[in-house]
């Protein structure tokens, strides 16, 4: 079998031999290569270069060292040798063309017919040639170098850092728990108290209506009476009484009728039904919302767009639907005529009904120094300049206002003021229709600007005017 040029030998017997016509042989010792096994790493492998190098120099030439020492003096085997799978013969030559040992019988009949072969001493001869032969360019030995101190690192890494990380995170941990149990106590605290102040809020409420109503059935019962047992005695009077005694009876039949004349008329008041004020509270309200806003259940209103039939032909609207730009004069064009749009204000609705259920939605309002954002019933005016179809004028409408640098919460005309201490560049809203409750909060901390609880009539929509700039319904 011949072998490739440059390449390993292909037949079994052959020896590796060196380019350089010169060998030097090196034989192991007891007192030199059977090294202690817990001698450090280094000092074997420097103790190595040395003996490398003195062979060198001894036998006064420069090539490479060929190792000539058998098998079991040199240590190459460990005494018992795998068999072959397919042959059942020993594993005493390595094919280099895939990289794996086989027998002689593979090279002849077997699967590595034609491939490159050596035998298994000279290729490990060859492998520890790369050591021994080449000390000024030591891969192997740098290698090894390398594991050490890498190894080094990873029980310094261990034994330090790891240990530290260790007493560190139980500090921490603890100090965590520590903190969530205190918050978690304070909140609980004062929702304890909040909850029992207002329960007893509405305890008073509900037993001044019951005091309320007990005083009028008891009113009104009397005033039945009174009125059904007049009416009775005067029919009887009219239909029973001799005329000689009923011409004598007027002023009788007067003082009754002025009687059941004075009883009145019985009306509904608001001292009649239980004030919704007294189960109102701001630290609830924010506490809800919060919970809402940044609980496991997400509230939104992914699919929502400005209507573009609603726009004024003050505003612009982006082809995507969600950014509403205020015009200035020169670039204002006249729209088709459309009942859905507002003609004179520089509103527009969103496209979304809210009759149920709970939705929030968040604006990006950038640097817009005049903007309103809230809801309107589906019914609120859209034309003219009056304030039927101005947002915040009229009992149709809700909306957060931002003019001249400050907030307010606008409603059938009248404005309240908000104290704002940093100024949002984004604000949302949160309807929840089974509380009727109309929240507006800043999405980066969540915290509540103002809220509203009102018994909504009909179905409303999101509701949007800009006088400056531009701005975004955010997904």
């Amino acid at each position: 079998m011949s072998a490739e040029p440059g390449s390993c030998h292909s037949t079994p017997g052959c020896t590796l031999q060196d380019d350089r016509d010169t060998e030097v042989e090196v034989t192991e010792s007891s007192g030199n290569l059977n090294m202690d096994l817990q001698q450090p790493i280094l000092s074997a492998l420097n103790v190595l270069r040395n003996e490398i190098r003195s062979a060198k120099e001894d036998s006064g030439l420069s090539g490479k060292v060929a190792v000539t020492s058998s098998d079991s003096e040199s240590g190459i085997f460990s005494g018992e040798s795998e068999l072959c799978v397919e042959h059942e013969s020993d594993l005493d030559w390595f094919c280099c063309s895939e990289q794996k040992l086989i027998c002689s019988h593979c090279t002849i009949v077997g699967s590595c017919q034609g491939h490159t072969v050596t035998a298994l001493a000279n290729r490990v001869t060859a492998v520890r040639s790369l050591c021994e032969c080449c000390p000024e360019q030591n891969h192997l030995v740098d290698v090894c170098e390398k594991m050490q101190l890498q190894a080094l690192r990873i029980e310094h890494f261990i034994n330090k850092t790891l240990t530290a990380k260790e007493r560190a995170l139980q500090v921490e941990a603890s100090g965590a728990r520590e903190r969530v149990v205190a918050q978690v106590s304070v909140v609980r605290e004062a929702v304890d108290e909040e909850e029992q102040r207002l329960l007893e809020a509405v305890q008073r409420e509900e037993e001044r209506v019951e005091q309320c109503l007990l005083t009028q059935r008891a009113h009104w019962g009397q005033a039945l009476a009174m009125l059904t047992q007049t009416r009775t005695h005067l029919v009887h009077t009219l239909t029973n009484t001799p005329d000689i005694q009923l011409a004598t009876s007027g002023q009788e039949i007067a003082d009754r009728v002025e009687d059941a004349e004075g009883v009145g008329e019985p009306c509904d008041t608001d001292r009649l039904n239980l004030n919704a004020g007294c189960s109102d509270s701001k630290l609830m309200r924010g506490l809800w919302a919060s919970a809402i806003l940044l609980g496991p259940i997400a509230y939104g209103s992914a699919h929502l767009t400005f209507d573009e039939r609603t726009v004024s032909s003050l505003l612009s609207l982006s082809e995507d639907l969600c950014t509403l730009t205020f015009l200035p004069k020169r670039s204002r064009q006249s729209p088709p005529y459309d009942p859905a749009r507002f003609d004179s204000w520089p509103n527009a609705l969103g496209t979304l009904s809210i009759s149920s259920g709970t939705h929030s939605w968040v604006m990006d309002v950038g640097e817009s120094g005049a903007f309103k954002v809230g809801v309107c019933y589906t019914s609120m005016g859209r034309k003219g300049s009056g304030n039927n179809s101005r947002l915040g004028y009229n009992g149709q409408s809700w909306v957060l206002s931002k003019y001249d640098g400050d907030f307010s919460f606008c409603h059938a005309g009248k404005n309240t003021p908000l104290h704002v201490i940093h100024k949002p560049k984004s604000l949302g809203l949160l309807l929840d229709w089974p509380s009727q409750t109309l929240v507006f909060y800043d999405p980066d901390s969540s915290a509540v600007l103002h809220s509203v609880r009102h018994a909504f009539s009909g179905p409303l929509l999101p509701a949007f005017a800009v006088a400056d700039r531009s701005v975004t319904i955010l997904h």
